[in-house]
């Protein structure tokens, strides 16, 4: 490998007492990786293996993934493996995916994958407390100089998986270098803090051209963020584009419907480019504009390569202002460090501080003369003027920049602040966007902060108050207004409030409530966007949005509905839910689209879909009734008092019209109650129709099975379709009532619908009950892929400890039998072995042993074929306080 980052830790552990070499797996230390990929599912990696293979091909970067869960909660297009079955099915993927681009190391983190879900406050509490400490053990044994991630904020449709593997990767960024963050990890296990030199998140918000140029015309939405991009155009050593080889990658990921992904271009110039914007640096990184800032290196600058005439490898370079929320005529200090390699000088050294014009600097930049190991810092005082207004783009980011100069060569380094008035207001975020606020201000990312538009849903025709938070900021108590200007077709109670006597560091609330006045406006993703201004004290100006979504009331039928697939008694108005919402478009009505009549009856909803498909998908098999996006189906869901903030407190259910066995099948998905519906929706009753030209699907839901009792002046509803017109269980298009990405996980961007002279029992809890949410996720230990990488590469499992030697078990020796292979283990203590028999074939035989005791135990496990070549028994043990791995060679 080349010159790395290791040095990056040298100032902190100075401090430290003397630690033990770092702690490795059997026969020697951990594998040392340059870059690491943090994702939630086998296949998030997918999209950004152009850009590692070709580091890989061109600079020998080594890169590995951690992979939070192996995505069991997911579908199945290839076969009837679920749950851990399809967690070893999807990791055998994921290791021939990332192959195709040179990755061989694949951490699985063995968290539960439990449903679909767009909330990463529901998946940190399934996921539970230790996940963050298996990263950072990770990050301090693999030692990369170059983190990579996803998105971290609740943007529509962002699954809360990957925000919450996302907000892992930016903790760890700055855990694993803290000796105070897990410090049994370095005590016990004799780990060393290590600090990544760069962060990044795949994907950037702005607009490029494609072809070679695609980095260099790279225009953010934010003027004040680092966007560096990798053209996916350039051949490979295979003579296809990379983006070619990537899209091979994609297709093995066979049970998630990619085999069927169309080629990409085959002109170059059509391709484009995978982008990543930099979260944070602790080194020297290329300046934005420059021709550096478009290589194929960007990212990599500073922290693995070298470009000419800069600084070397091994210097760290950072610039901190002491507030991220700069107010026109107050001061700001900024702090720029620079340290040198620990084995290089970069002698005479200075730094000059470069702000938007206009803004006053005062301080000196010299750092002196930089020794081997040595650092510098200097200290400037920048000032915006009065009459500075925040730029019209970027929401009100500026950048502060410092060149580093030395008798080496030059560095670049750079920081976001925000240029705010003393008091500013915005809309009342979304819960789950003021949790992810409040977590980018307490990891310390100010930077990550405002990634998500603010908006509220409102029924069309209905009425909502609508909260603008007004903050103080400066350092004095404030009174002044706030001002609405609503668009066309919306009016509020005032158009203009005050607030009194706001002290500095506070924040208040202004309530409005604000009406749909034009009912003939759009809603949803047709059009149901429409964006308004609040203006605070005529200097604080945010932008949000209202979304307008549908709204119905639910009439009462005289007498129950015969549930028979087919109308006749149901009243009320049909509902329109021919709206794509995801996939392809339908080509034609007769393609797909539907209706729907819904009405109660005592404490029972009944709906009637009728869905126009001109060809029907897959006829899965009653057994198979689960994942329902594979083939055609109807699902409704259900908000009983309109307040969820995720699925886990609301009721979704979903028939399959048709089945292999004929009649149409029912289940409950990515809710309070997930499984087959006849175990979960007791007393729910469903019957379909299916003719020439689509089919009608009817449900009668008991209210008593809602988590909550119903609101009926406010009930959360949609009716979402999927439709298949293939037979290789992928769907290709979904439709409904209440239409945005992701909409299956939103509840609040459901439908709204009132329920005229209905009341619950007066005895039913309006909390709802606990979520029953699968907990089932595949063991390392019984991953013989895992457990075969341990032993290769020196990690122990899962991102778990390592079982001392008093406690650990490994296998010593292996004959072969017939049909058999009696296998010798030799233990420390009591512990469970996994054993399986492997060839070049693959798995031949395997199984679980308790051991009892300590020291020397004989077992045979029975194989259930002839051993093909290198037969060798891989062995995985678990001591209840850590994991051990080896295997041995079949006599």
């Amino acid at each position: 490998m080349r010159t790395s980052l290791a040095v990056v830790t040298a100032a902190l552990l100075a401090v430290l007492p003397a630690a033990p070499a770092r702690a490795g797996g059997p026969g020697g230390a951990p594998v040392d990786l340059d870059a690491l990929f943090v994702g939630a599912h086998p296949d998030d990696e997918a999209f950004s293996l152009s850009t590692l293979g070709q580091w890989r091909e061109d600079h020998d970067v080594h890169t590995g993934v951690v992979t939070v869960t192996r995505g069991e909660g997911g579908g199945n297009a290839v076969g009837p493996e679920e749950g851990p079955a399809l967690g070893l099915l999807r990791e055998a993927e994921e290791r021939a995916a990332v192959a195709e681009a040179g990755v061989r190391e694949v951490f699985n983190l063995d968290d539960v994958d439990f449903y679909y879900t767009v909330s990463a406050p529901l998946t940190d509490q399934v996921w539970g407390g230790d996940t963050l400490e298996k990263v950072v053990r990770i990050v301090r044994q693999t030692r990369p100089e170059v983190l990579l991630t996803m998105g971290t904020a609740p943007t529509p449709g962002n699954h809360g998986n990957h925000q919450q593997a996302a907000r892992l990767a930016v903790e760890a960024f700055y855990a694993a270098a803290d000796p105070q963050a897990f410090p049994e990890q370095i005590t016990r296990e004799g780990l060393r803090p290590f600090a990544p030199a760069r962060l990044l998140t795949g994907g950037a918000r702005g607009a490029s051209r494609t072809g070679q140029d695609c980095a260099a015309t790279f225009r953010p939405a934010n003027p004040a963020e680092n966007v560096y991009g990798v053209w996916s155009g350039r051949a490979s050593a295979r003579g296809a584009t990379w983006a070619a080889v990537e899209r091979d990658a994609q297709r093995t990921y066979a049970s998630q419907g990619w085999a069927g992904f169309p080629d990409v271009p085959t002109d170059p110039a059509q391709l484009g480019c995978d982008f990543f914007t930099q979260v944070d640096a602790r080194v020297p990184f290329p300046q934005p504009g420059t021709p550096a800032a478009a290589a194929p290196t960007a990212v990599l600058d500073g922290a693995l390569t070298r470009p000419a005439s800069t600084v070397p490898l091994g210097t760290l370079f950072g610039l901190r202002p002491s507030t991220f929320d700069v107010r026109p005529g107050t001061a700001f200090s900024v702090k720029v460090t620079a340290t040198a390699p620990p084995r290089e000088p970069l002698g005479r050294s200075s730094v000059a501080l470069r702000v938007p014009e206009g803004w006053r600097v005062s301080g000196s930049g010299d750092l002196g003369r930089l020794a081997p190991g040595r650092t510098g810092s200097a200290r400037f005082t920048v000032t915006a003027p009065l009459t500075a207004t925040p730029p019209e783009d970027g929401g009100g980011r500026a950048r502060v920049a410092a060149t580093l100069i030395t008798e080496r060569g030059r560095g670049y380094t750079d920081r976001q602040v925000e240029l705010s008035p003393a008091v500013r207001g915005a809309q009342q975020p979304l819960p789950q966007v003021a949790q992810y606020e409040k977590w980018a201000a307490e990891v310390g990312v100010p930077q990550l902060r405002g990634l998500v538009t603010p908006v509220l849903t409102l029924p069309s025709g209905g009425s909502r108050q609508v909260g603008v938070v007004v903050g103080n900021v400066g350092d004095a108590a404030r009174s002044g207004t706030v001002r609405l200007d609503l668009p066309e077709g919306f009016t509020a109670d005032r158009t203009e409030a005050p607030y009194n006597d706001l002290a500095a560091g506070e924040s208040t609330t202004v309530p409005f409530t604000v009406t749909n006045t034009d009912t003939s406006l759009k809603t949803s993703n047709e059009g149901g966007d429409y964006p308004y201004t609040i203006t605070t004290d005529d200097s604080s100006v945010s932008r949000a949005a209202l979304e307008l979504v549908p709204a119905t009331a639910v009439p009462r039928a005289a007498s129950a509905p015969a549930v028979d697939g087919q109308d006749g008694d149901h009243s009320g108005p049909a509902l329109d839910v021919s709206r794509l919402w995801e996939g392809s478009a339908c080509s034609s009505a007769a393609d797909c689209s539907g209706t729907a009549k819904v009405t109660w009856h005592d404490d029972t909803l009944y709906l009637l879909v009728e869905v126009k498909d001109d060809v029907l998908g897959t006829r899965l098999p009653a057994a198979d009734c689960k994942r329902h996006w594979r083939t055609d189906a109807v699902e409704v869901t259900v908000d009983p008092r309109g307040t969820s903030e995720n699925t886990s407190t609301t009721f979704k259910a979903a028939v399959l019209p048709v089945t292999a066995e004929g009649p149409p099948c029912f289940l409950r998905d990515a809710d309070n109650r997930q499984g087959p519906g006849e175990e979960t929706a007791p007393g729910m009753r469903v019957a379909s129709k299916v003719h020439a030209g689509g089919y009608a699907v009817e449900m009668a839901v008991p209210m008593e099975l809602l988590p909550s009792a119903v609101d009926p002046a406010h009930l959360g509803l949609n009716i979402l379709v999927y439709d298949s017109d293939t037979q290789d269980k992928t769907g290709q298009t979904r439709i409904g009532w209440s239409t945005w990405g992701g909409v299956q996980g939103d509840p609040y961007r459901w439908g709204v619908a009132t329920l005229p002279g209905y009341r619950p029992p007066p005895d039913r809890p309006t909390t709802p009950a606990d979520p029953v949410i699968p907990d089932t996720a595949l063991s390392s230990l019984d991953s013989p892929q895992s457990l075969e990488q341990a032993i290769r590469v020196h990690v122990p499992l899962a991102g778990g400890p390592e079982a001392t030697a008093s406690h650990s078990g490994r296998v010593v020796s292996a004959t072969r039998g017939q049909d058999t292979v009696k296998v010798t283990l030799r233990a420390g203590a009591v512990g469970r072995a996994h054993l399986f028999v492997r060839d070049d074939q693959g798995t031949a035989g395997s199984r679980v042993v308790t051991v009892p005791r300590k020291g020397t135990t004989t077992v045979t496990v029975p194989v259930n074929r002839a051993l093909g070549a290198d037969p060798r028994v891989v062995t995985g043990w678990d001591s209840g306080v850590g994991t051990a791995v080896s295997k041995v060679a079949v006599r």
